[in-house]
């Protein structure tokens, strides 16, 4: 496996062409798809996290295979990505994710719920007054943790309260060509620290993403060691 960072470079941002695919989720699905793989009929192997508040757009991502720069329109950092994980660590984690829970209807048919909105129709449906109801933070906060915590069952990692710091609920959508529906879907930003619990089951996490939308920016868990010294959470034991 490969992590890199791809940074659009200034010529091409200054292209307004360019500049324009740069504002559409779908259209950046297609630019990475291009970087990360050799055959237009693979089936998608990587997983990436657009970088919010830089000057140039960036992305950093994780491929089977080094990246291919046919149009040269990025400066692109690569190494080899092999994280030692091991069971008890503790690590301080990035991830921006589409949360959502699965049901199914009457029908017996799957749908995906955004947890967001899950969480407020279920204040309805509880008969609870609008003005009672938890602030918007603490809604995001709450059923994005929960989702957390459950995906860290299976993904082979544990989460606390207090620990982590949810925000940026943003809803996305975008047109595909041919497609008469729009791709909806809503995304989350994690931050904080996790204790590995499962060695094997996180590597897979690391390499294959964690929930769905991950050819959208979606899924990519980003890792490193815990920085004691700048720690506002709580002690690591």
């Amino acid at each position: 496996m490969f992590i890199s960072r791809a940074q659009l470079r200034k010529e091409a941002f200054n292209n307004t062409d360019i500049a324009r695919l740069m504002g559409s989720e779908y259209q950046i699905h297609r630019m990475i798809w291009e970087l990360c793989t050799d055959s237009p009929t693979r089936s998608r192997d990587f997983l990436y996290r657009y970088r919010d508040g830089i000057c140039m757009p960036s992305f950093f991502i994780v491929s089977s295979r080094e990246l291919s720069n046919t149009r040269g329109l990025f400066n692109i950092e690569t190494k080899t990505y092999s994280p030692v994980i091991r069971k008890g660590q503790n690590l301080q984690f990035s991830l921006r994710a589409n949360p959502v829970q699965t049901k199914r209807d009457e029908n017996g048919r799957q749908h995906r719920h955004d947890v967001v909105m899950d969480s407020k129709n279920r204040l309805k449906e509880a008969g609870i007054p609008k003005e009672q109801w938890p602030n918007q933070p603490e809604i995001i906060q709450n059923s994005g943790f929960a989702w957390l915590a459950m995906k860290g069952e299976s993904c082979g990692f544990s989460i606390r309260d207090g620990d982590v710091c949810i925000e940026r609920y943003l809803s996305r959508e975008f047109i595909k060509p041919r497609k008469p529906k729009p791709v909806k879907f809503s995304t989350l930003d994690f931050e904080g620290l996790l204790t590995v619990t499962d060695e094997d089951r996180f590597l897979n996490a690391l390499y294959n993403g964690i929930g769905p939308a991950k050819g959208f920016g979606c899924g990519l868990m980003m890792v490193q060691t815990v920085r004691i010294c700048s720690r506002t959470l709580h002690d690591i034991r």
